[in-house]
């Protein structure tokens, strides 16, 4: 996987019921439908069957399920978390880019089951995971706003159900309501069905904001976004037209009813009036063209009003179709995609018309997808490979499908499209007529007892109504009004009825030769990709969270086909990869596979196998493919080949820091002579030195580092002297973060006393019996409170600390040209202010106040001794290696003076030898992150060198618990035997017989 690695010690939480319903003991609806009812109670609405997800609504906001919790499942298995969308959709992303194929994920269930809300979330995981400059952010947007644009949940005005919910987005804005006549909802036709049209849980003014929103990214301006809204405020008044009959002809009962509507759509009263009441027809007589106006019935000229507005609103939304389309187009080529289908979910209402008719047959073509690709498809796969397996038995539901759009026998599509291309009877007649033909199919899935049909779906029998049935499937939209249409005064309102009328000959497409032609391009596109599912479950009808209806979930799980989904799962094999995929995906695992293995590719396969101790019963060789059983088998390959890859990152990564390290070196070096250069004497012995940054050696100080506060970053240590007010050298610790200086004193205290010792003998003596070393911040001197830093003309190490309102710190530090740089560095990124730092032959500054005792001002002066050198004799085995330094000059003391003699050094325009700025010793600073307890490395593969012949010995200087497998658990003040050292954080060693790795800076080398 990528990203992240697999972690078998992580803490797994408790849930309820079974992740995996593959490891359920019973395999029965009831069963599953129980399961499903125990983690939806405690709101854990994913659960897993193998690789299919199933999500129950749960008609609430649901924490894991916020942006929040993406990061969890960035490139982990579906093993690493509970189940989970981020998780279905992290496979998506992860098998794309692996793999190189597309990836599609078919979302399906009932109406209301919550199919849009996984699609959103899919999406958002998609956008958040991808990365990528100002353009991909661009696409994400136009990704996740796309989706309230597309929303078009129809609902055929079922009881308490909604109509589009644009139109209730409008209605519920003040603004829109005043310039387009709107007002309250229940006055239009089109929205006035449903016992309750307000859905409780569906916040229209703040969805209005959403979508308008989503029209801005999308590139839409104010002028179209006007256009479109100006339109569908016109679709709802058109729906308020009513028609009377006189004669058997249809009349307009108020022309008053008209003039909203054709205002909106920018034509004629007149024009509009005559056209929904008639139409004109052409005919041939005696050689000549002639024309007539035929006059509609009632029930035609509503059939006529109501085509008009699906029209309009049909062409609207491929219009934004076309624009999210635009908005997505990008510079960058490739053939790898996410597919995410999200479709209406299967319907069955009260009363089924023509509508249900098609979504439900299209929910079929998806189930048949399902069964092909999961069930199907994976036995025959079996069966193909030779790979031994139990068969299981499952609905095909192919024939369903060929009783919807088979050719011969005629299936149910084309007998209709036959009727309403050859029949001009009355609709009653007509409807009659398809049920007499339906009546002479023999399929067991078709029962037809008139004025109904019903039809035997995989999610349950439906009746359907037949009336209107042939008018529905006509979807013709005359040429009058498309004509009607094109004059109107809005451009937008032309450019959606582009059609060449005078060219209109051929034979009409019928709506459900669209729909099958539709259906079928896109179960080919969904065959071309990779296909994942997420199988939606609508736990109640009233859409109320935390209500279960049992029986109705049972039904869901029937129709689902869950209970075969678990026994071929149960059955089957988890993964299955090409022999040569295979191991050229885990080829890194073994010496002798990588990075060329010279046998027979099923040699190497089994060699991988057998090397990683997988166990022979969970994996089988087919004829061209690997299969594995379990996915913990597929987890141990995968674990083992991040390690691998983790092992040589290191190594890449150690190399590319040394090389950054040099340059960053040799900058620093450069940075710290230009501060000195032409104005300070250099020192010899110093000039050339070696920047190290942690003289310290704080990543074995823990007393040290917990003085320092985790959000700081460590940059400088060193031990140095602090002259006081009265000029007495003083050791101190120094430390330089990209926060403040800190000097830190440390004290010889008794234990219990609770005081610092007075007693000489015992502060030299530090390791004596009853006493401890404490360690005390003396001062923190944060960054932006320094005005300046002074020193001298000559090659000394003083330097005085200025600090504003407040007294100077005098300070002697033999490595001071590197700390004084990095202090500048910290400090122009502190306050963007370059630190001043002046030179000259002495100076004076301000000392503490201490209670009755004045501050006072003090003085250093400094100047050429005259001779070659004036050594203090200091035991040199008492000199801090790489800090001391033998002092060569001497110091005079007159009251609140203190001179400095010292001999002469090189020359100001000094600069260090090029040729030894090598690779340094220690450039990268050990500890960045100050805890108050030791943490470990993080920990490299298992080191596998041999013992050497003569073995050393350890000492344990802390207790540490091992927290996996290969580590080594020990006490403080445990002796260990040391094994390998070769790692520079994790070493290999033995105690008591065991052999493990322990981390190297909780033990030290007995001598």
């Amino acid at each position: 996987m990528l990203g992240a690695k697999y972690d078998f010690s992580r803490d797994r939480e408790r849930r309820a019921g079974v992740d995996d319903m593959v490891f359920m003991s019973k395999n029965t609806d009831s069963e599953i439908s129980h399961n499903l009812k125990i983690r939806f109670d405690v709101n854990y609405i994913y659960t897993y069957i193998g690789s299919v997800l199933i999500a129950v609504n749960p008609y609430k906001d649901i924490e894991s399920c916020r942006d929040s919790h993406m990061e969890k499942y960035r490139g982990a298995t579906q093993m690493d978390n509970a189940p989970h969308i981020f998780a279905i959709a992290e496979d998506m992303f992860s098998n794309m880019l692996i793999d190189s194929e597309k990836q599609c994920v078919i979302i399906s269930g009932e109406s209301g089951a919550g199919k849009t809300v996984s699609a959103k979330f899919i999406m958002a995981y998609i956008a958040e995971v991808s990365g990528g400059g100002p353009n991909v952010k661009r696409i994400k947007d136009v990704i996740l706003q796309s989706n309230p644009l597309l929303e078009s949940r129809v609902v055929s005005q079922a009881e308490n159900e909604r109509n589009f919910h644009i139109f209730y987005q409008l209605l519920s804005s003040r603004e829109f309501c005043q310039q387009y006549s709107l007002s309250h909802e229940l006055r239009f036709q089109y929205i006035n069905h449903a016992e309750s049209s307000k859905v409780l849980k569906i916040d229209d003014t703040k969805e209005m904001q959403h979508t308008l929103h989503a029209m801005d990214v999308m590139g839409f301006s104010s002028e179209a976004k006007q256009s479109i809204f100006s339109l569908l405020a016109g679709i709802l008044h058109l729906g308020n037209v009513q028609f009377g009959d006189k004669n058997n002809y249809a009349t307009v009962l108020s022309e008053r009813d008209l003039q909203a509507p054709c205002a909106y759509f920018g034509i004629q009263i007149d024009y509009l009036k005559a056209k929904l009441i008639s139409k004109r027809l052409e005919f041939k007589e005696h050689q000549k063209n002639e024309q007539i106006d035929q006059t509609f019935t009632v029930d035609k000229a509503i059939f006529t009003r109501d085509a008009l507005a699906k029209s309009i609103y049909s062409r609207i939304f491929d219009h934004l179709i076309q624009a999210i389309n635009v908005a997505f187009q990008t510079t960058a080529k490739s053939d790898l995609s996410i597919g995410i289908l999200d479709i209406y979910g299967f319907e069955i209402f009260e009363r089924n018309s023509f509508e249900q008719f098609c979504i439900n047959y299209v929910n079929e073509k998806l189930q048949q997808i399902f069964i092909e690709l999961t069930l199907k498809k994976e036995q025959e796969e079996y069966k193909r490979e030779n790979i031994q397996w139990t068969p299981i038995s499952f609905f095909n539901n192919i024939v369903v499908c060929d009783l919807f759009e088979a050719k011969q026998p005629p299936g149910m599509f084309l007998l209709l499209d036959d009727i309403c291309l050859s029949s001009h009877a009355t609709t009653e007649k007509v409807d009659k007529s398809y049920l007499h033909k339906l009546s002479s199919l023999s399929n067991q899935h078709l029962i037809v007892s008139p004025p109904t049909f019903t039809v035997k779906h995989y999610a349950g029998a439906v009746i359907y109504h037949s009336d209107q049935f042939c008018e529905k499937n006509r979807d013709i939209l005359n040429i009058d009004l498309i004509e009607m249409m094109q004059s109107s005064t809005i451009p937008f309102v032309v450019r959606l009825f582009p059609e060449q009328t005078a060219n209109i000959k051929s034979r009409p497409t019928t709506a459900g030769t669209k729909i099958r032609t539709q259906a079928n391009l896109l179960v080919e596109k969904l065959m071309s990709c990779q296909p994942h599912y997420v199988r939606c479950i609508k736990p109640n009808e009233n859409q109320a969270p935390g209500e279960w209806n049992a029986s109705s979930t049972i039904e869901q799980v029937k129709y689902l086909g869950l209970v075969a989904n678990i026994e071929v799962r149960k059955a089957g094999f988890v993964y299955r990869r090409e022999f040569a995929k295979f191991l050229s995906r885990y080829a890194i695992l073994t010496k002798q596979t990588w990075p060329k293995w010279n046998g027979k590719v099923t040699d190497g396969v089994m060699h991988i196998v057998d090397t990683m101790h997988l166990d022979r019963r969970e994996v089988q060789l087919g004829n061209t493919k690997v299969f594995i059983k379990s996915p913990e088998s597929l987890h141990i390959l995968e674990d083992m080949r991040l390690r691998k890859f983790d092992n040589y990152a290191r190594i890449i990564q150690r190399a590319m820091k040394r090389f950054c390290a040099v340059r960053v070196y040799q900058k620093q070096r450069e940075q710290a002579t230009d501060i000195l250069y032409g104005r300070k004497e250099r020192n010899a012995r110093s000039l050339d030195r070696d920047y190290v940054g942690d003289y310290c050696n704080l990543h074995q100080r823990p007393d040290l580092q917990r003085l320092i506060p985790r959000s700081e970053k460590m940059d400088f240590s060193s031990y140095l002297y602090k002259y006081d007010r009265r000029f007495r050298r003083q050791g101190r610790y120094f430390f330089s973060t990209n926060q403040a200086l800190y000097i830190i004193d440390e004290e010889c205290v008794k234990v219990g006393s609770g005081g610092k010792s007075n007693n000489s003998a015992v502060q030299k003596n530090k390791q004596q019996e009853g006493y401890v070393i404490e360690y005390k911040i003396k001062r923190r001197i944060p960054l932006e409170t320094i005005t300046e830093i002074k020193m001298s003309e000559y090659r000394d190490n003083f330097f005085l600390i200025c600090v504003n309102n407040d007294y100077a710190t005098l300070l002697e530090l033999s490595s001071k040209t590197e700390a004084i740089s990095i202090i500048r560095k910290n400090y122009l990124k502190k306050t963007n202010r370059v630190l001043p730092i002046t030179f000259g032959q002495g100076f004076d500054y301000a000392v503490k106040k201490q209670s009755w005792i004045g501050g006072g001002t003090r003085s250093v002066k400094f100047s050429h001794a005259g001779t070659a050198a004036l050594m203090n004799q200091i035991d040199p085995k008492k000199l801090r290696k790489g800090v001391d330094m033998p002092r060569d000059y001497d110091i005079k003391i007159n009251r609140n003076t203190m001179t400095v003699m010292i001999s002469s050094g090189l020359s100001k325009q000094s600069r260090p030898n090029q040729t030894n700025a090598e690779k340094p010793r220690g450039l990268q600073f050990k500890t960045t992150n100050n805890n108050s307890s030791r943490k470990p490395p993080a920990k490299p593969p298992r080191p596998s060198a041999a013992k050497p012949t003569k073995q050393k010995k350890l000492r344990a200087l802390y207790d540490f618990q091992a927290r996996s497998a290969d580590e080594l658990s020990f006490v403080a003040d445990n002796e260990l035997l040391l094994i390998d050292s070769s790692d520079e954080t994790w070493w290999k060693a033995e105690l008591d017989g065991k052999t493990g790795v322990v981390p190297s800076n909780y033990v030290e080398l007995i001598v």
